[in-house]
C-alpha cells in the first residue's frame, strides 16, 4: 500500500500541514545537519534537485535563495495543502525555478537517473514501506549524485522511552503523525546500501530526557564527542552516494 492509496492517512496529513506555518528559518535539528553537509558546488550550483517531503516548503526556499543556486528544483510532498502553502511562500519571495508537485515517495513520478541531489528529511519513517521509498530515491539518483537522507534513529534514550510507553500499552506517535516505522540509524544504512548506493556519511544530534506529558529536555553536552554519540543521536544523517557506471 502507498501512502496515497491510504485516505484516512492522507487526510491527517492534510489536516497536520493545516494547522502549521512555513517555516522560514529552516532551523530544525535535521535541516541543520543537511545545511552543515551541502556542497554548494558539488550538490547545487546547476544541478537538477529533488526534495520530496518537503512539507511547507521553508527548506526548498531556502535551497532556492543559495549561491550558486539550483538550476531546478522539485519539490515535493503527498500533501496538497502542504505544496499549496509552499507554492504560495515561493511566490511571495519569487523564487521561479522551484517545481511543485504532490507526489508519494514510493512511486516517484521522475524517469530514472533525473536527479543530482536529492534531499529527504523525516520522511521515510512516515510511510507504509520505508524500503521501497529508498529504493526510488536511488533509481532517479544520477550516478556520481547524492542522497541526504534524515531520520529519526531510535537507538539512544528515545528508543528506550518508546520500549517503555509500548510496554505500557500507550500509544506512541511523532506529533499526532499516522505512520510512525521505527527506525534505527543501522537500519536506515542498510536501506540506503540495498538502493545500490555508498554510504559516504553519517551524523548525527540531539540527545533528550523525555517525561511523560511534557516536551523532551534536550541535553546538548551529549552531542560530542560527535564521532560516539552520533550513533545514539535522536536527529541522523546519511549520505549515499550513486557510483559512477564503468
Amino acid at each position: 500500500m502507498s501512502q496515497t492509496a491510504d485516505p484516512i492517512a492522507k487526510q491527517s496529513y492534510e489536516d497536520w500541514h493545516s494547522r502549521y506555518e512555513v517555516d522560514a528559518e529552516s532551523s530544525t535539528p535535521w535541516h541543520r545537519l543537511v545545511k552543515a553537509h551541502l556542497s554548494g558546488s558539488a550538490d547545487l550550483a546547476e544541478k537538477r534537485v529533488l526534495e520530496i517531503g518537503c512539507g511547507r516548503g521553508g527548506f526548498a526556499c531556502w535551497l532556492a535563495s543559495q549561491r550558486p543556486s539550483p538550476m531546478k528544483i522539485v519539490a515535493a510532498d503527498f500533501s496538497s495543502t502542504a505544496v499549496q502553502k509552499g507554492r504560495q511562500f515561493a511566490s511571495q519571495r519569487a523564487l521561479s525555478q522551484i517545481q511543485w508537485e504532490v507526489m508519494d515517495i514510493e512511486a516517484i513520478a521522475h524517469a530514472d537517473e533525473s536527479f543530482d541531489t536529492i534531499i529527504s528529511c523525516e520522511t521515510i519513517e512516515h510511510v507504509p514501506k520505508p524500503q521501497k521509498a529508498v529504493q526510488e530515491l536511488g533509481r532517479v539518483l544520477k550516478p556520481g549524485g547524492r542522497l541526504l537522507l534524515t531520520t529519526p534513529n531510535y537507538m539512544g534514550i528515545m528508543g528506550l522511552y518508546r520500549m517503555y510507553l509500548y510496554l505500557c500499552g500507550r500509544p506512541f506517535s511523532e506529533e499526532g503523525q499516522p505512520i510512525n516505522n521505527l527506525m534505527l540509524l543501522p537500519r536506515t544504512r542498510s536501506m540506503i546500501a540495498g538502493a545500490g548506493l555508498k554510504i559516504k556519511v553519517i551524523d548525527g544530534i540531539g540527545h533528550y530526557l523525555p517525561f511523560p506529558g511534557r516536551p523532551p529536555i534536550e541535553v546538548p553536552v551529549l552531542n560530542n564527542p560527535r564521532p560516539l554519540m552520533r550513533w545514539i543521536a535522536f536527529h541522523s544523517l546519511t549520505i549515499g552516494e550513486k557510483p559512477v557506471k564503468p
